[in-house]
């Protein structure tokens, strides 16, 4: 009986607690996911040189990006801008940490940016990233 009551007085008080903070929920992307999604673009780097004597060097570097997108694991550091692929130095204007992936999508966290990079005022920030978007960052920081 004592914990019977005792429940019906804790019961109300329970209801009221609830988590006002932002959801990090990394879950299923859906209507539900509040983390935003950079999407590749819709036509590949590459075919822009299609009749070029540059085609075969970005094909091949559109190849070495792949490569180096898909064996980026939880932990990984990169650069967002200055150097994707390239190990984080200090030209680097914005630094993330891969901190999720899943099916061709990797979550990235801005860890650092400088003043000049347009990754500032998002750190601590994540995001989605499908793997053409960053085959498309190493791309362009490669000068393609």
């Amino acid at each position: 009986m004592k914990r019977l009551v005792i429940a019906l007085v804790l019961a109300p008080l329970a209801a009221c607690l609830h988590d006002d903070r932002a959801s990090r929920d990394r879950g299923a992307a859906g209507w539900q996911e509040n983390v935003p999604t950079i999407k590749q673009p819709g036509k590949r780097r590459c075919s822009s040189y299609a009749q070029s004597g540059a085609a075969k060097r970005c094909e091949e570097a559109e190849y070495l990006a792949q490569i180096y997108v898909r064996r980026l694991s939880t932990g990984d550091q990169v650069c967002l801008q200055g150097g994707f692929g390239d190990t984080p130095s200090a030209a680097c204007a914005a630094r993330a940490a891969v901190v999720d992936t899943s099916n061709d999508l990797l979550l990235l966290e801005v860890r650092e940016a400088k003043p000049d990079s347009k990754w500032f005022n998002k750190e601590q920030n994540q995001f989605w990233f499908e793997e053409g978007a960053l085959v498309d960052l190493y791309l362009i920081d490669h000068g393609y």
